[in-house]
């Protein structure tokens, strides 16, 4: 039970909805090289781990939270349209107080899924959507 079955809970919604989607989106995981074909739109999926506590005096509980966060990359020079439309698929896909198990494990998405600043370096732009996660053991 640990960050490592949350991020493997959400990058599997993440391809499963992607690799359905038309036009499919390749998506960019931690820790493994990617390239990006000419012209792609793709996402980069990251899980950001905060603090895990225990709120036992036994020390048997476990709550495990952090941040999910895919970013957009678009090519530059045509506008944030479409990457905004994609963030609000995502919002769709990871809806609020939605619950997802694996391993015996729940996650619990806590927060909205919300847009960050666009940022275009070279020739991509990079709009970000994140939202915060909990999940708790018994």
């Amino acid at each position: 039970m640990s960050h490592r079955t949350i991020r493997q809970i959400y990058e599997a919604r993440l391809a499963a909805w992607a690799a359905a989607r038309t036009p499919l989106l390749r998506i960019a995981y931690q820790g493994v090289t990617f390239t990006q074909a000419p012209g792609e739109t793709y996402l980069a999926a990251f899980t950001l781990p905060a603090g895990t506590s225990s709120e036992t005096l036994g020390g048997d509980h476990r709550a495990y939270t952090g941040l999910f966060q895919v970013n957009v990359v678009t090519p530059a020079g045509s506008g944030t349209g479409k990457a905004e439309g994609i963030v609000d698929e995502l919002a769709a896909l990871f809806p609020l107080n939605a619950r997802h198990t694996k391993s015996g494990l729940t996650v619990m998405t806590l927060t909205p899924v919300e847009p960050g600043p666009d940022i275009e370096v070279d020739s991509n732009l990079t709009v970000s959507a994140s939202f915060e996660y909990r999940a708790d053991t018994n």
